[in-house]
C-alpha cells in the first residue's frame, strides 16, 4: 500500500508546526550550534512495525542535511533492542524531530501490532480482519496503513466508498414508515453504479430480508455466534457477510469459524497500545 506523500507531508507539518512552532528554547540555549551526532531508534518491545518512512519524512523536514538509514522496513517484527533506524547530522535538529518522529511511529506500530494479534488468531480460516472508520481525526489514511502492515484488511475510507445502511439510517427511514426491503431497494436505485450496498442488521430474520432484498453485504451487529452461525447458513453464499460488535482478541477466532466472511474490529485503531520505542543520542 503506497502512501500518499503529499498528503502525510501535510500531516507531517501540522505535527511539527504543533510541538515546534514556538521553537525549542532547550536546545537553543544548551547545543552548540555545530555539535552533531547520530542517534538509535530502538524497539523496546516486541511488535509489528510500521510508519518507519513517516519518520524518515519528519527528519528530513526539518533537517535536509540529516541522514536516516533505515534498518527495519514496515510490516517486519522488532523485539526489545532491535535497532529500527539511525540518525545522524546536527543535534539540535534530531532533538527537534524526536517526538514528532517517535509519536507517528510508536501510534501506527501499535495498531500494526495489534493487527496483527487478530489476524494470527483466525489463522488458516477463510476470514478477513479489516478495520472501521474510527479513527483519529485527520490520521486515517496512517492509522489504515498500519493495519495493512500488521496484515490486516482495510473496510470503507470514507463515506462514499460504499453505501452502508446502518442502524440509525434504518430508524430514520422505518419511522417514515419504510420497510427493510423497501430501504434495500431504495439503495439500489439511488446509489451509484456498481457500487457495494451493505446493512447493518441485528437479527436472523432481517439478515435474509436485507439479502432477499439485494443487499450485497449483511452486517451482522452484536449477534452472539450461534444467531451467526444460523445466519450463514441461511444466506449460503448469496451474500458477502460481516460480523462486528463485541470482537475481542478472545473471541475472534469463535466469531470466524461461524463462517462469516468479514470481521470488522474497531478498536484496531481506536483502542490500539502505542509500541514502546526510544531515541537514543550519541556525540
Amino acid at each position: 500500500m503506497e502512501l500518499p506523500w503529499e498528503q502525510v507531508d501535510n500531516l507531517i507539518n501540522l505535527a511539527l508546526a504543533e510541538d515546534t512552532g514556538y521553537g525549542d528554547p532547550t536546545s537553543e540555549s544548551l547545543i552548540p550550534s555545530g555539535l552533531g551526532g547520530r542517534a538509535a531508534i530502538l524497539a523496546k518491545a516486541n511488535g509489528r512495525l510500521a510508519g518507519i518512512d513517516v519518520v524518515r519524512h519528519v527528519f528530513l523536514q526539518v533537517d535536509p542535511s540529516l541522514t536516516v538509514e533505515v534498518l527495519i522496513n514496515d510490516g517486519a517484527e522488532v523485539k526489545p533492542g532491535d535497532i529500527i533506524a539511525t540518525v545522524q547530522g546536527n543535534a539540535a535538529s534530531i532533538f527537534k524531530a524526536e517526538r514528532v518522529a517517535l509519536n507517528f511511529l510508536q501510534r501506527l506500530s501499535g495498531i500494526a501490532s495489534q493487527a496483527a494479534q487478530y489476524v494470527a488468531r483466525v489463522q488458516g480460516l477463510a476470514v478477513r480482519i479489516v478495520d472501521t472508520r474510527k479513527t483519529t481525526p485527520g490520521m486515517r489514511m496512517l492509522e489504515k496503513y498500519a493495519v495493512r502492515m500488521g496484515g490486516g484488511q482495510n473496510h470503507r475510507f470514507h463515506l462514499g466508498d460504499a453505501v452502508l445502511i446502518k442502524d440509525n439510517h434504518l430508524a430514520a427511514l422505518h419511522a417514515l414508515g419504510m420497510s427493510l426491503p423497501d430501504i434495500v431497494a431504495k439503495a439500489r436505485q439511488n446509489a451509484p453504479r456498481g457500487m457495494v450496498v451493505e446493512v447493518e442488521v441485528n437479527t436472523t430474520e432481517e439478515a435474509l430480508a436485507a439479502v432477499e432484498a439485494g443487499a450485497d453485504t449483511v452486517m451482522l451487529d452484536n449477534m452472539d455466534t450461534e444467531e451467526m452461525r444460523h445466519a450463514v447458513g441461511l444466506i449460503s453464499g448469496r451474500a458477502k457477510i460481516e460480523a462486528s460488535g463485541g470482537i475481542t482478541l478472545d473471541n475472534v477466532r469463535e466469531v470466524a469459524m461461524t463462517g462469516v466472511d468479514i470481521i470488522s474490529i474497531g478498536a484496531l485503531t481506536h483502542s490500539s497500545k502505542a509500541l514502546d520505542i526510544s531515541l537514543e543520542f550519541e556525540p
